[in-house]
């Protein structure tokens, strides 16, 4: 990770800095805090959680079904897109990194363009993530067509396709800030984007399909799936107290039982991390404010929305070794395995 900022750095340094900035200066302390955070984040979110959740739960060893083990792994690779567009190459690479081919505006639109269409991926596999949970266990019917790993990839190749087309317009959105030898620098939000209706309606049905429709959504499949498995709970209690005239441990039971709390505080922890953004949309929106012209106490309430909504890329890790035992068991095993196999090694040589 940190071969990745040097390379960056190095970059910067043959590309030119504008302005003869060599460090950055923050203005404020709120700024200091937020490309500390923001670098935190940048450096734990690709090693130390995303990667590991990949490797862990693509070995297929945490007792998960195949379609289960595809969607989790969908989730944090757009995770770990998301961490290195969003917040390495996006927002550190703006401190940082001033001057170099990252702020070329050609370079800058691309940049802003998969970290939108990475976030939106990463709030619909979520999504889809839900939804086969609520056919496992709602509908056993359609539960052995749906519930594969075939449907499952292409659920996910299909959303990241439509996904990634939703987002095209964002490219042509930015402009740049200024030219020098006929290099365009910098991007900066076209001031169409928030006064002609084409664009309006577009900020408009973006929100509406991340975050505010997952919203909808998830809740409303959490909300027939805590009902499907109350009403289930209570039957298959009755149905065993009468067949064996005891209230022993239901391995079915226990099983949705771990299902739906992972579910529950992946989507949980989603709706959380996302609502200070959603507000922010809604502020602007209603009142007709131009984000760009927000005061102090605005700016940092739209700062703290974007640090909330970008944590929520690194929350499922720790989220996993919560509720399954088995990936807390895998992720131990996997952080072992270096120091093992080097005291094996040792153990070899000297013998």
């Amino acid at each position: 990770m940190n071969g990745f900022f040097l390379i960056l750095w190095w970059l910067g340094k043959k590309t030119g800095r504008i302005n003869g900035s060599k460090v950055p200066k923050f203005t404020n302390r709120c700024e200091t805090l937020y490309v500390s955070y923001y670098v935190l984040l940048g450096v734990v979110g690709v090693a130390p959680l995303n990667l590991v959740a990949i490797v862990v739960l693509s070995r297929g060893k945490c007792g998960l079904s195949t379609c289960t083990t595809r969607y989790l792994v969908a989730m944090a690779a757009a995770d770990l897109l998301v961490v290195i567009t969003e917040v390495i190459l996006w927002r550190i690479s703006w401190y940082y990194f001033r001057g170099s081919f990252l702020n070329i505006t050609p370079v800058c639109r691309v940049i802003y363009l998969l970290s939108r269409v990475t976030t939106d991926c990463s709030v619909w596999f979520t999504v889809t993530f839900t939804f086969d949970r609520f056919v496992a266990i709602c509908l056993q019917k359609l539960k052995t067509k749906y519930c594969t790993g075939r449907t499952a990839a292409v659920v996910l190749a299909t959303s990241c396709i439509l996904l990634s087309s939703k987002n095209i317009p964002f490219y042509f959105a930015l402009e740049p800030v200024y030219t020098i030898d006929n290099v365009p620098w910098d991007c900066v939000t076209i001031p169409a984007a928030f006064t002609e209706p084409g664009w309006v309606v577009f900020d408009w049905l973006d929100t509406v399909l991340t975050p505010l429709l997952p919203f909808a959504v998830i809740l409303l499949l959490n909300a027939l799936t805590v009902r499907h498995i109350l009403v289930a709970s209570r039957v298959r209690k009755r149905l065993r107290c009468e067949s064996k005239g005891e209230n022993g441990t239901d391995p079915e039971m226990e099983s949705r039982r771990k299902s739906v709390i992972l579910l529950f505080t992946l989507s949980g922890s989603f709706i959380l991390l996302w609502l200070v953004y959603f507000i922010d949309f809604l502020y602007y929106s209603i009142a007709g404010i131009n984000p760009t012209q927000y005061n102090d106490s605005l700016s940092n309430f739209e700062q703290v929305g974007q640090m909330l909504r970008n944590l929520s890329c690194c929350t499922n890790t720790f989220i996993y070794g919560v509720t399954q035992s088995k990936f807390r068991e895998q992720l131990t095993s996997a952080v072992k395995y270096p120091f093992t196999s080097i005291i094996q090694l040792i153990n070899k040589q000297n013998n």
